[in-house]
């Protein structure tokens, strides 16, 4: 335990409050419009080994569209076994600019009862935006990384997830996506992250190399006067993009993992004055009933007598005070003198934050 909450000080105590970098800007944010927007359909792939959906209405029912539509008709009230058939969810990413006749890759999952898609091709299937109008349409061979077999006593092996597959390239675009980059003087650019001081310094930035091109709207958005002829406010964007910009620092954290006990402090974090006790009392209550036999011919009962042995044993006595600006690697060294584990670090944190003396935010995922 002690050489684990070593590791854990030299890697924490790394963390030291440094100056802030420079980052790009296209790693703090990204134009307002300009990005990818997600496509779903619904679908049937065909071509199974008997591991598709066998006779499941939505099934069928997608099946006698499907015939319908090449010009077969099957009859009303017959539902074919469709073992070789499954209805799958398509999902996909159309990015900005794409333009029609340019591929996307896809994502076919499974929906129903079947076992492994690997071998199936998916059916001409339209793909939907957001608003409900069709901007893709995919078809293809599915290549699945999962692996599902059964023995006939049973017995079953999966390797992976076979019930998912991607066809790469299997999307052709069918229409366009307005992301606003010829509408207008303007164009709106938003931190990944809210943030007045970052978007100051970035306003600041753009306008010493731009007089008069940005100003703020609020704390994630900053608009922009572009050239409106496209190939001048191409030119500019990606000047913009690779600008410099210091950050502001990060507000102090505290980032719990409840689940895994994980805990990870930033460099910002400050403590006041405190004192922290930490230690382990365990009670012990130990208890040998005897029995215990009567004398011969005493005409006496035997008896159980009770023997009970109580103990208390504390463990870690030892106190610790912080001075006032105590910071992350004083912090860290203090626990450890402790011996705290990481479940322990966390109550010990909590209780920091609640005696007012942690000035961080506490965060649990």
């Amino acid at each position: 335990m002690f050489r684990y909450l070593m590791m854990v000080a030299l890697l924490i105590g790394s963390l030291a409050p440094i100056p802030a970098q420079a980052e790009r800007l296209r790693d703090l944010g990204a134009f307002q419009g300009v990005r990818s927007n997600q496509l779903t359909g619904y679908g049937i792939v065909v071509g199974l080994a008997g591991t598709g959906d066998d006779s499941l209405e939505y099934l069928t029912q997608a099946m006698h569209g499907v015939s319908g539509r090449v010009g077969v008709q099957l009859p009303p009230g017959v539902n074919p076994a469709l073992k070789n058939a499954a209805a799958v969810i398509i999902t996909a990413d159309l990015p900005a600019f794409a333009k029609p006749g340019q591929r996307i890759d896809l994502t076919v999952s499974a929906i129903g009862k079947a076992k492994s898609l690997r071998g199936g091709a998916l059916i001409m299937t339209p793909l939907y935006g957001a608003d409900g109008q069709i901007y893709a349409m995919g078809q293809g061979n599915l290549a699945v990384g999962g692996l599902g077999i059964s023995g006939a006593d049973g017995s079953k092996l999966t390797v992976n997830v076979p019930t998912v597959g991607r066809i790469a390239d299997g999307g052709s675009v069918e229409r366009t996506v307005a992301t606003g980059f010829d509408a207008g003087e303007s164009l709106r650019w938003n931190l990944f992250q809210s943030d007045f001081l970052t978007a100051t310094r970035v306003r600041d930035a753009i306008n010493a190399r731009w007089p008069g091109t940005a100003s703020i709207v609020d704390g994630v958005t900053i608009s922009l006067h572009l050239p409106a002829e496209p190939d001048a406010r191409a030119s500019k964007m990606a000047a913009l993009e690779m600008l410099e910009v210091s950050p502001a620092e990060a507000p102090a954290r505290v980032v719990v993992n409840s689940r895994t006990g994980t805990v990870v402090i930033n460099s910002a974090v400050r403590l006041y004055p405190a004192a922290i006790s930490h230690g382990k009392l365990t009670v012990r209550i130990e208890e040998s009933p005897r029995v215990v036999q009567p004398a011969p011919f005493s005409r006496g009962q035997t008896a159980v007598e009770q023997n009970s042995t109580l103990s208390a044993e504390e463990e870690g006595k030892r106190v610790v005070l912080f001075k006032p600006g105590a910071s992350l690697a004083k912090l860290v060294d203090a626990l450890n003198l402790l011996g705290v584990s990481p479940s322990d670090l966390v109550a010990i944190l909590e209780a920091l934050k609640q005696a007012g003396a942690l000035k961080a935010e506490m965060v649990v995922i």
